[in-house]
């Protein structure tokens, strides 16, 4: 039986179901089924800070629908439905589309409404029996026909309870028969330590549910410049003959940020920065950046492309890796004295193939640094017999600023204005705020929680992709666990070691001085 639906004035319809062509517009949206998404772990920093921000910004937005959604929360820590809505509320009301006033908006009472809670291990047999019989009398509210509701599990937990959770999700909540319906599992990161843990992971988890059902999410392919990517290289002819080794010298991805561990430190320093950040975030940048054309949107053809670049890069060298760790990491009393984990590294990939080879891929992060933002930065070879001498003022430089203050730049060469014929380094610029006012970016999460509703693994991790990555890193990571690298100190708001920039200037990248980009004024 169909549910019972209602149109909302100026809301776009529910989401698409599974092997449909899903796009950012409403049609073709329509669905069998209540939506029930439950979010494990509930009670933690995640979901209160990024995940139920998310699910209230697609419902303020239409994409859930009062009328067939509920959301669970389930977690160990035993509190009541009022005591959850109460620690969520907060965070509801910072978020951007919320009301200005200081009062609770309509659409965050309603949504609150929607938010049930049910405490329980994530191993014991019992907490499951209870979520499964209140999501299945959500479904029975909403007249859903047994075995065609959506389920939607968004595991915001640690790694390590994955595969009981997983185990418990099988055997006792997934929907009693097939008629439409489906289930779900979207995975946080770190999906393990190195190649052995993710392997081992992957296959506890596979074992019980198949890829198609199995999200490994990446904020990072869910911001707006990252998802342009694919755009900007497939869909502007000027692109094509520049995009290769002829004309393209060096390619940065960068992210900075200018604050610690912040009470994280006993955390961080299990992973340490390349863990956190390289290894998958800034890896699948690369991807992005340096993959062939699909042959469609289609999100395997995609994917497909993504591990063709990942099996191209050649093992890393010793010597164009640069590891630092910054002054006072170690007064965290979470963090062992003897610690030899990096906050900082720079890191040369080189991409064995036809279009990118010789081209060095320059993979930066670090912590405490001097500014925060996250960007791409191709830069491209001199123009051979230079008449105007102006060499010294800096190569043609293309740059995507990810975040904060989203824009698309290129530093080009151009006449200074007036009398003398003297050259400056100018930008063409595209900057978000400036050229899409009133625009709402839409946040990383809500995206891709909406993705994982409509059945569109595009912005996904593949289990192959996810080992091709894993195999890239896990021998530089084995010598900086065992102490065969060694971070480097660094002072908190600096640039990171001096020795990162001697690595870049050996690949070969050339620094600009004298120019800075600003940002333009509304």
């Amino acid at each position: 039986m169909e549910s019972n639906r209602s149109s909302t004035e100026g809301r776009r319809s529910s989401v698409s179901s599974e092997g449909d062509d899903p796009s950012l517009d409403n049609t073709n949206v329509s669905e069998t089924g209540s939506l029930s998404i439950i979010v494990l772990g509930a009670s933690g920093d995640l979901a209160k800070k990024k995940t139920f921000p998310a699910l209230f910004n697609l419902y303020q937005q239409g994409f859930l629908q009062s009328n067939e959604v509920h959301i669970f929360g389930y977690a160990r820590t035993k509190i009541s439905d009022d005591e959850l809505r109460d620690r969520i509320r907060g965070h509801l009301l910072q978020s951007k589309n919320s009301s200005s006033g200081s009062g609770e908006s309509e659409d965050a009472a309603k949504f609150l409404q929607l938010v049930k809670y049910i405490s329980g291990a994530y191993d014991g047999e019992e907490g499951f029996r209870l979520l499964d019989t209140a999501i299945y009398e959500h479904e029975v509210s909403k007249n859903t026909q047994d075995g065609s509701s959506r389920r939607l599990f968004y595991l915001a937990l640690p790694p390590s309870v994955y595969p009981s959770v997983c185990r418990m999700i099988k055997l006792f909540c997934m929907n009693k028969s097939d008629l439409g319906g489906w289930t779900r599992i979207v995975v946080e990161k770190p999906f393990g330590k190195d190649l052995k843990s993710a392997e081992a992971l992957s296959g506890q988890i596979g074992e019980l549910f198949g890829e198609e059902q199995i999200y490994r999410i990446d904020h990072y392919l869910g911001k707006e410049l990252v998802q342009n990517l694919l755009v900007l290289r497939f869909a502007n002819r000027f692109f094509y003959p520049l995009w290769n080794r002829d004309n393209i010298d060096s390619i940065q991805i960068v992210f900075r940020e200018d604050f610690g561990t912040e009470g994280r430190g006993g955390y961080f320093d299990e992973y340490g920065i390349i863990r956190d950040i390289i290894q998958n975030h800034l890896i699948q940048v690369l991807c992005l950046v340096a993959m062939e054309k699909p042959v469609s949107l289609t999100p395997e053809h995609i994917r497909d492309e993504k591990v063709k670049v990942l099996q191209s890069v050649v093992p890393i060298k010793d010597e164009e890796v640069v590891l630092g760790q910054y002054e006072g990491y170690k007064d965290d009393p979470t963090v062992p004295n003897d610690s030899n984990t990096p906050t900082f590294a720079t890191v040369v990939l080189r991409i064995h193939n036809e279009r990118w080879e010789g081209v060095p891929f320059v993979l930066k992060a670090g912590k405490a640094l001097n500014s925060r933002k996250a960007e791409i930065r191709v830069q491209f070879k001199e123009v051979p017999g230079d008449i105007f001498k102006c060499k010294k003022q800096g190569r043609n430089e293309f740059v995507i600023r990810l975040q904060p203050s989203e824009a698309m730049y290129m530093k080009l060469t151009v006449k200074q204005p007036g009398l003398e014929m003297s050259t400056t380094q100018s930008e063409l610029d595209l900057s978000y705020q400036q050229r899409y006012q009133g625009v709402q970016i839409p946040e990383a999460y809500e995206r891709l929680i909406l993705d994982t509703i409509r059945g569109d693994q595009q912005h996904f991790v593949r289990r192959d992709e996810l080992k091709e990555a894993w195999e890239i890193f896990t021998p530089m990571l084995h010598r900086i666990d065992d102490g065969k690298l060694k971070p480097i100190l660094y002072k908190q708001g600096s640039r990171g070691p001096v020795e990162a920039d001697e690595l870049l200037a050996k690949a070969g990248y050339m620094q600009t001085h004298g120019y800075k980009w600003v940002q333009p004024n509304l």
